[in-house]
């Protein structure tokens, strides 16, 4: 068994998790054939290939508002914090200095201030961001509703066949919660398992183990087909021919050229790796866009940990540049590839932070009224929905809903909000359960 696992850490709230991907190896030492067996079942109900796909930027723990896309300049020093604001190319909107770069294509990026759940604990925020729903509590953790990239991935598949419709840069986050549950494993995300930023950069799912090469590939994929000829021979109930289905699916993705290629960011002009960052989020947003491009329906750019209980300067510091640039690049290499109306882009959290500044530098969980940005796909840029308080405490107008997020994205999409799923009961439950699409975004 080939089996990759994640980074465990403990967050604030205690909760320690590990994410991990195991794969199956039976055949020729690849790990694909279950996926792509699941994956078979989206065939049937796919809806025409086409159309657009989404790439979402993960902020893990929280990422401050006040410092980024709701700025305070007004208020006391204590709430308003350290970064001054700064005009953008839309005339009354502002952003935090550390955002200039968004600042010069924010009249195709646009802000929802007014984002609202009544959690501030971490998994069950981050549930409910993920998911549109509350669920999980720090004594009952599992996941209880799919993930909205698992949602898309099932509502919509790949743009093309043999492309994972669904993957996490560089592996899935939110305490599990962007898996499919009740959807069924065809709809998890595929995990990347590396940074894109390291030079020596690649997919360990879609490598051959050390010892076996290509030519053995081509080799025994020979000695196969004269070997299930005989087994067809002795069977009748079409099994064989189904599994042979996954077989070739499987040895076209690891030994084919379609989605090596895809992920192989080491061919980009390295003058528009320099535009996009040498750092994890720079090439995390570049390998989504080649990844798009290719036929991902979903990709989601888990960012690493905003968790800033203690000298939040620090740590933004770390953060907000790196994002910046990711964001600002991707944006601007859209547009010029004609891409960004088919694309949408999505920067969010589980919560935000509170307005106040703590007694140790830093701001604590608030989900009372926290921002997220959303771009392309048709949604329309430079427009800022709803406001929160004075000191930004709490929603003063527009409040909006984690559902009313999602049912923005899934119209974005395409995929109808009339849209159903049965649950594990075999329930039907619709996709958005009364949210409703952010219409000034349209």
């Amino acid at each position: 068994m080939l089996r990759l696992t994640g980074n465990s850490y403990t967050n604030c709230d205690g909760v320690t998790r590990r994410n991990f991907l195991q794969i199956g190896a039976p055949l020729l030492g690849l790990g694909l054939c279950d996926l792509l067996r699941f994956e078979s079942r989206a065939a049937v109900t796919n809806q025409p290939v086409g159309g657009k796909s989404i790439i979402v930027f993960w902020t893990h723990g929280g990422m401050s508002q006040q410092d980024t896309y709701d700025m305070k300049p007004a208020a006391p020093a204590e709430y308003r914090g350290m970064y001054l604001p700064i005009a953008t190319n839309v005339p009354g909107i502002v952003v935090g200095e550390r955002f200039s770069l968004q600042a010069k294509v924010m009249n195709h990026l646009s802000l929802v201030r007014s984002v609202h759940h009544e959690n501030g604990i971490h998994a069950p925020s981050a549930h409910w961001m993920q998911t549109g729903h509350f669920g999980p509590t720090l004594a009952r953790i599992q996941q209880q509703n799919p993930s909205f990239g698992s949602v898309i991935s099932r509502s919509l598949g790949p743009r093309q066949s043999q492309i994972p419709a669904y993957v996490a840069v560089p592996k899935a986050e939110a305490f599990g919660y962007q898996r499919a549950h009740y959807l069924g494993k065809a709809y998890n995300p595929f995990e990347v398992g590396a940074d894109p930023n390291k030079k020596d950069f690649h997919v360990p799912n879609l490598s051959l183990p050390g010892d076996l090469k290509l030519t053995s590939v081509n080799s025994r994929r020979k000695l196969l087909a004269k070997f299930d000829t005989i087994r067809r021979d002795i069977d009748s109930s079409g099994v064989m021919e189904g599994l042979d289905v996954f077989k070739a699916q499987a040895l076209e993705m690891v030994a084919g050229d379609q989605v090596r290629d895809a992920f192989d960011i080491s061919s980009e002009d390295p003058v528009l790796r320099d535009k996009y960052g040498r750092h994890q989020y720079g090439q995390s947003a570049l390998l989504a866009r080649r990844l798009v491009q290719a036929g991902t329906r979903c990709v989601t750019v888990n960012t690493g940990y905003w968790d800033h209980h203690n000298e939040i300067e620090k740590g933004l510091e770390e953060h907000l540049p790196p994002l910046d640039r990711a964001i600002w690049a991707l944006v601007e290499d859209l547009e010029q590839r004609g891409m960004l109306d088919n694309v949408v882009i999505y920067c969010a959290g589980e919560f935000g932070r509170t307005p106040r500044i703590n007694g140790h530098a830093g701001r604590d969980h608030w989900s009372d009224c926290f921002t997220v940005m959303l771009a392309g796909g048709g949604i329309q840029g430079g427009r800022i929905v709803g406001a929160s308080e004075k000191f930004g405490g709490g929603v003063r107008e527009r409040l909006t809903t984690p559902l009313d997020v999602l049912a923005t994205i899934y119209q974005a999409l395409g995929i109808s909000l009339d849209t159903h799923y049965d649950d594990s009961t075999g329930r039907p439950v619709n996709i958005v359960d009364g949210g409703k699409p952010i219409r000034e975004l349209f």
